[in-house]
């Protein structure tokens, strides 16, 4: 149940150039011209008043009887009091350090969440890889310099930062990632670009389960697999990463971390299920500790089944390359888990995309029992697993 995560994040260069074409300068100068022609007409169709004091008349901009920029839909009405209520928890993270492979200093800026009102902050791992000073700034431009990486997730692109000394931050609402539905309308407030504060997008999920190899600099050597992401179309950006995507009810369901780089509004996020029993061990102990079973599996796709001659459609395949797939000594082993199991249920949720064992497992905290349901050569086995820690 060991896997690793990490994410690509590429956005097109935007150059802006200065013209110095005497003919567009000209051009230009022509159209300010006639707008001030069009004004000058415009006025005797405006509606005018009296200036009290000069006694001349002044023009009044035209508009229509209802100004349909201040009549909201009931969709827009839904959209807006989701972004006010959940902006002031998301933050941008700005760090600094150096550059292991050239001794440059660096800064880069990423997103985050208040998790806790005493100032707890979920984001990206790869927000914060090797840096050495991190600051968190609120969407009011208050800049918390007293800032540590607490630790990481071993298993995910995922890392805790804790603001010192803070009190009474809004919190963000943790939402259910295992109901999540394709189609489903979400939205995405982020640090686009590292610079536009809270910039919101909105669009649907779009897929589930995908699995996704992920590299922050473009390179295989620095790259890692993610798998279990919610797909959307909602615009992720540089600098998105490690902000919340939300349902219409203004919950996180999942993280932003990753766009595929050879396409348009195809955006990754982290299933905010596979954070939730290191989020509360975190908060409760201070420790970074994740819960794990302690086996490899596959997740069972029609290719794998196919491959391995598997009776189920669905479900993790304990397996491994090399010797056995069951951790000697781990929770697993001592369940009485075996090679060859399926893993088709946690604590009776089924197993399935965007739904793995080590999603599943992730809302626990180690040593909290859990109830694993497995087929065995063609029958359906129950077995209760102390979750062990990594």
């Amino acid at each position: 149940m060991e896997q690793n995560d990490k994410k690509p994040i590429q956005v097109d260069s935007v150059d802006t150039k200065k013209s110095t074409s005497t003919n567009k300068i000209g051009l230009w100068f022509i159209a300010v011209a006639a707008a001030a022609g069009l004004c000058f007409v415009a006025g005797y169709a405006g509606i005018t008043i009296a200036n009290e004091n000069t006694n001349q008349s002044v023009t009044q901009f035209q508009s229509s009887g209802n100004d349909g920029n201040r009549v909201m839909t009931t969709d827009e009405k839904d959209l807006t009091s989701v972004v006010e209520r959940v902006s002031p928890s998301v933050v941008s993270i700005v760090s600094t350090g150096t550059s292991s492979g050239t001794g440059f200093g660096f800064q880069s800026a990423g997103t985050g969440m208040i998790v806790s009102k005493d100032g707890y902050v979920l984001t990206n791992k790869h927000v914060v890889d090797g840096v050495s000073k991190v600051s968190v700034i609120t969407s009011e431009g208050k800049e918390y310099k007293s800032v540590d990486v607490v630790g990481t997730d071993p298993l995910n692109d995922v890392a805790f930062l804790k603001i010192k000394d803070a009190k009474d931050l809004p919190a963000v609402t943790i939402g259910d990632s295992k109901t999540v539905r394709v189609g489903q309308s979400v939205l995405a407030i982020g640090n686009a670009l590292g610079q536009y504060q809270n910039t919101v997008t909105t669009g649907i999920i779009s897929g589930l389960g995908r699995p996704v190899t992920a590299s922050s600099d473009g390179t295989a050597q620095n790259s890692e697999n993610l798998s279990d992401l919610l797909q959307t179309d909602a615009a992720i950006n540089t600098g998105n990463s490690g902000g919340p995507l939300l349902n219409m009810q203004g919950q996180v369901i999942g993280m932003n971390t990753a766009v595929a780089e050879d396409a348009q509004s195809i955006g990754f996020a982290i299933p905010i299920g596979a954070t939730k029993g290191m989020l509360r061990h975190v908060i409760e102990t201070g420790n970074t500790e994740r819960a794990i079973v302690g086996v490899q599996y596959i997740s069972i796709t029609p290719g794998v089944k196919a491959e391995y001659d598997l009776k189920a459609d669905q479900g993790d395949y304990v397996t491994a390359t090399q010797g056995s797939a069951i951790r000697k000594g781990g929770p697993a082993e001592k369940a009485g888990i075996k090679d060859g199991d399926i893993i088709t249920k946690v604590n009776g949720e089924t197993v399935g995309a965007g739904k793995s064992t080590s999603t599943l497992v992730g809302e626990f905290q180690p040593d909290d029992t859990v109830r694993l349901t497995l087929l065995r050569n063609g029958k359906t086995v129950t077995v209760t697993v102390v979750l062990g820690a990594l």
